[in-house]
């Protein structure tokens, strides 16, 4: 996918790099699509850092954000998938929350929670604060192309990473 394109990869070719039958990928996954979304979960999953020890609870939080969207932004079949086939992510973006979506808000929300409980995070309800992070995180990664001649997408992801701890700091 990340040679080819998402648009371009059969299920023949995956069965075939894979050194078994296409019979046997149908079995599991019944189009190129299924596949797609079950490798973008699994990569979401492994973008996912462990929480940093030490900090406050938000410390942690922004740390883990920065971690996570620099990986996401710079892996290779999100980066192919934003390039050449960014319609796949369509529905994701304003339809539905996809898995990859609720896997991340699953480590989001107990985070809130956690800046909650030692002060760190702004009151709110976590659930509405988690997916805000997580709506400015996606909106990065999908628009850091469109804006990259006029800001690097490092200094982007700067800007996100202060934008998102300046969000979650409580009030003076």
């Amino acid at each position: 996918m990340v040679e080819f394109g998402v648009r371009r990869t059969t299920l023949a070719e995956i069965a075939r790099r894979a050194g078994v039958s296409r019979p046997t990928v149908y079995r599991r996954w019944p189009d190129t699509g299924a596949i797609v979304a079950d490798l973008l979960t699994r990569e979401i999953g492994h973008a996912t850092p462990q929480p940093p020890s030490g900090g406050t609870a938000r410390d942690r939080l922004v740390q883990v954000v920065d971690g996570m969207t620099e990986t996401v932004r710079t892996h290779p079949l999100f980066v192919k998938i934003l390039r050449s086939d960014p319609e796949l992510l369509v529905t994701y973006i304003v339809d539905r929350l996809g898995t990859s979506q609720r896997a991340i808000l699953d480590h989001l929300v107990p985070a809130v929670r956690a800046g909650h409980d030692d002060g760190s995070i702004r009151a709110g309800d976590p659930v509405a604060i988690a997916v805000t992070v997580l709506l400015m995180s996606q909106s990065a990664v999908q628009s850091a192309g469109m804006v990259s001649e006029l800001v690097a997408p490092e200094a982007l992801l700067a800007e996100l990473v202060a934008a998102v701890d300046a969000y979650l700091t409580p009030p003076a």
